[in-house]
This record gives structure tokens, sequence and C-alpha cells, in this order.
């Protein structure tokens, strides 16, 4: 996930009221924001994803929460994955009936789509693109 820290990094790190939109053409608008509530650990967590737009509304293409964890270093932990394009909504982990579930399959299905993704960002320039970005609004 170093892309998503290079851009948390630039950004002055997590705060509850962080809201970034990158813009990088030709690709969607990049979204990453604090979620008002904390993941199924507690820990704090973001929103991270793409918005395409069909018939007016806003759709995610994909969004996935994350919780920022600090055990054994910094990282992103998912959580969450939608895609509204093909009506997809997972939780991976999850409070249910004041206890923890965590669907352990589907959890390193969404670890492994959110390492291709990062990827995907890092060689699409988003990590540059932000930084632009910061600095022509500085």
């Amino acid at each position: 996930m170093d892309t998503l820290f290079r851009i948390l990094k630039e950004a002055g790190g997590w705060n509850h009221g962080l809201h970034l939109h990158i813009e990088n053409s030709p690709y969607m608008a990049l979204v990453i924001e604090a979620m008002d509530e904390s993941g199924p650990c507690g820990l704090p967590a973001i929103s991270v994803a793409h918005y395409g737009e069909q018939n007016g509304d806003a759709m995610r293409d994909p969004e996935m929460c994350f919780e920022l964890g600090v055990a054994g270093g910094v990282h992103l932990d998912p959580f969450y994955f939608r895609n509204d394009y093909v009506g997809v909504e997972q939780w991976s982990r999850f409070i249910r009936e004041g206890q923890y579930v965590c669907h352990i399959q589907l959890h390193a299905e969404h670890q492994r789509f959110a390492t291709l993704w990062d990827r995907n960002l890092r060689e699409q320039g988003f990590a540059e693109a932000f930084a632009r970005q910061r600095h022509q609004h500085a």
C-alpha cells in the first residue's frame, strides 16, 4: 500500500477531516477520506474510491475501506469492497452481535485486490498527481 501511504504522508497523515480528491486524467478521480466511524477493530478508517457517473448517480468503481493499523508497522487492513457497476458489496471483517467476524478467504481476496490496486495507482501516477495538485493550490 505504498502509493496510498505516500499520498497520506504528503497530505499530512490521517485526521478526522481528511478528504482528498485527486484528478489524474485520463483516469477516474481518486477520493480518499477519513470515515466517521472506526473500523471493526476500533481503529481509524479510511475510504478509498474511484467514482464514475451513471444516469446522474455517483458510482463507486471500486470503493475499499481500510483500518489504519500500527501494530507490526503502519499498515492498511481492508474490511469492505464495493463496485456499483457490477452490484458487488462485500464485508470481509465486521462486528455482528458484539462479536468480531472475519471471513478469512474473502479478507485475503480483499488484501490481494488492494495490493494490485495500489500498484495500479502507482503506475498511473496518482501520488505524483496529488503532489502537483497540492503544490498548485499552496
